[in-house]
């Protein structure tokens, strides 16, 4: 080849990777650079605020909330009984997390001495009963309760399969299933599969056995989009 040619194709060449970034291409992560926050205040508690609703649907907000108990404690974290605290939250007229998501939540620390609380936003919640499917839209913001930093936040726009029920321990299906009615049970599926998928790339916290050795792993992406079957 010609040293015209060379350069020529070498400049065409260049030309194209630098293109890469725009096309959607980017270089993975670690978690702990994706979570720098999370590894640098070692949350131990976590407190989850009642779900902040977007659609019409008000079964989305029961069935996520009773689920998003088991994938915290899976990762590691103490988790306030959902129930117990959405009654006290109640008592004190604070049940509202649309209220708090941008506000101080010093008070959560110094009553609940949680070091962090978990908020979710529904975006979209559509149940096709003919596919055994639910579509839903689910943002996930973990804040510290000591400065509002957010620790870990993750979207998600994903179809979620109910057609096999997945074995799970009876306790626990026992506390999920009697905070929604058992007309609810698909809805309650498919936002445990649903939470557990997204959470899935939450680190572990302190009572989970890669406690602070899963910052080289490669963080999942910030925004998911697919098919959740389990």
């Amino acid at each position: 080849m010609k040293p015209y040619h060379k350069a020529l194709a070498l400049g065409l060449f260049m030309g194209l990777m630098g293109l890469l970034p725009s096309c959607g291409v980017s270089n993975p992560v670690s978690k702990g650079q994706a979570y720098a926050e999370l590894y640098s205040q070692k949350p131990l508690s976590i407190l989850v605020m009642p779900p902040i609703n977007k659609t019409n649907k008000v079964e989305a907000k029961e069935a996520v909330y009773a689920s998003l108990y088991h994938p915290l404690v899976e990762k590691g974290y103490y988790v306030f009984s959902p129930i117990l605290s959405q009654e006290l939250l109640q008592s004190e007229s604070a049940d509202d997390a649309e209220v708090f998501i941008d506000g101080s939540l010093k008070p959560f620390n110094q009553v609940y001495t949680a070091d962090a609380a978990l908020f979710t936003i529904i975006k979209k919640w559509r149940k096709i009963d003919l596919l055994a499917q639910i579509e839903v839209e689910i943002e996930y913001i973990l804040k510290s309760t000591k400065d509002n930093k957010v620790l870990f936040q993750r979207s998600a726009d994903v179809t979620v399969d109910c057609s096999a029920k997945v074995k799970t321990n009876i306790a626990l299906l026992d506390l999920v299933v009697s905070a929604v009615s058992t007309a609810l049970s698909d809805n309650v599926i498919g936002a445990r599969r649903a939470n557990m998928f997204i959470l899935s790339d939450l680190p572990d916290g302190k009572y989970a056995p890669n406690f602070e050795k899963d910052k080289e792993l490669i963080a999942g992406p910030k925004d998911v989009k697919g098919v959740v079957k389990k």
